[in-house]
């Protein structure tokens, strides 16, 4: 067996699966552990606004500083299948960290701090594709409070200064 699938099967006891949600108070991403889901506004100056629906899921790591973090969201109206990132949050000695790929081709990296139910993340690195638009900066803001979420999210791309961009309302399921 490989290296990787070792570490796979280490982090959640079963090759290939995501890691339970069922973790001790201790661990630092326990507060934000389960499936979140509901509706968002998108806006920007270069394109239409628009709504969405999203499912986001965190899943702590038993035993590890570390959640796998994964949302996928769907057009409101017609229910298409519209933007999706997948990776991990951190919990490090300097603050907490999510690393994530979107579908649209960039690798979004980001530090910040997770205090009293708030989460604030600005980006450290965007790496993107040939084929990706480019984007320079992203902050993220998301405050957990019980079964709820609220989060905004700020984008400087395509030659626009950092811009509100996303906001969203979602309850744990």
């Amino acid at each position: 067996m490989g290296q990787l699938n070792a570490e796979l099967i280490r982090l959640d006891g079963a090759r290939g699966g995501v890691a339970s949600s069922h973790v001790g108070d201790d661990h630092p991403f326990a507060s934000l552990a389960g499936t979140w889901r509901g509706e968002g506004r998108g806006e920007y100056p270069t394109i239409a606004d628009f709504r969405y629906t999203e499912e986001l899921t965190i899943s702590p790591i038993p035993g590890r500083p570390i959640a796998a973090w994964r949302s996928a969201t769907r057009d409101a109206v017609t229910g298409e299948p519209k933007h999706g990132e997948s990776g991990y949050l951190r919990s490090t000695p300097q603050g907490i960290e999510l690393v994530i790929a979107h579908t649209f081709g960039v690798v979004e990296t980001t530090a910040g701090t997770l205090e009293r139910g708030n989460l604030t993340l600005r980006s450290t690195g965007l790496l993107g594709t040939a084929s990706a638009k480019q984007i320079d900066g992203v902050q993220r803001r998301y405050h957990f409070d019980v079964g709820s979420l609220h989060y905004t999210v700020s984008m400087a791309a395509v030659g626009v200064s950092l811009t509100h961009h996303l906001s969203a309302d979602l309850h744990r399921e």
